[in-house]
């Protein structure tokens, strides 16, 4: 459940990008995860490809970087980083 809601809040975060941006679709989305979200770069792909389904950040490539530092205020998170778009 906790990996629902957070890629459901990544999923508003990138659509806002994209529409500010005018973008037709999103090539690219880039996300730090960290150390207590309970994803890995593997996990958070699945995910990523289940909640892109039928939006125009499906396809987008994906860059994870996941953290090792349970202490940092954003363990628990997974934080966008950039989106690429096209327009």
């Amino acid at each position: 459940m906790h990996e629902a809601s957070l890629m459901k809040n990544l999923m508003r975060q990138i659509d806002a990008v994209a529409q500010q941006e005018n973008a037709k679709r999103v090539t690219g989305v880039a996300v730090w995860l960290g150390a207590l979200s309970h994803m890995t770069e593997a996990h958070f792909g699945e995910h990523f490809r289940q909640a892109s389904a039928g939006t125009n950040a499906e396809g987008a490539r994906i860059t994870a970087t996941l953290s090792d530092d349970t202490t940092h205020a954003n363990a628990q998170d997974v934080l966008l980083e950039s989106v690429e778009v096209e327009t």
